[in-house]
């Protein structure tokens, strides 16, 4: 990670995710994500189409515009890195809790 912290560095434990859900990452969406990593000591991102959002930031999120279909990639680094991925990426497949419309 660079000295602000604004980006996830090589290090970073990755997996992509397909967004599920017929309304993408729209603002309730965005704040189940942000809940949930918000559970997490690591460091956490989001990046779409090499932008790179914090994913403990509901607005940094919304900025990534992830509509239905496009693809985005979860991030994070520290201790608990591995469960954050995992857990995050559960969140995003089940569409958020919203259910999936592929």
């Amino acid at each position: 990670m660079n000295d602000q912290g604004t980006t996830a560095g090589p290090g970073a434990l990755r997996r992509k995710a397909k967004i599920r859900n017929k309304l993408g990452m729209h603002a309730r969406a965005a704040v189940k994500f942000v809940q949930l990593a918000a559970r997490f000591e690591s460091e956490i991102f989001v990046e779409k189409e090499g932008e790179q959002v914090n994913g403990k930031s509901i607005m940094g999120l919304l900025t990534l515009v992830a509509a239905h279909g496009m693809e985005i990639e979860i991030l994070a680094e520290g201790a608990d890195a591995s469960e954050a991925v995992d857990q995050l990426f559960a969140l995003v497949d089940s569409g958020f809790g919203e259910g999936v419309a592929d």
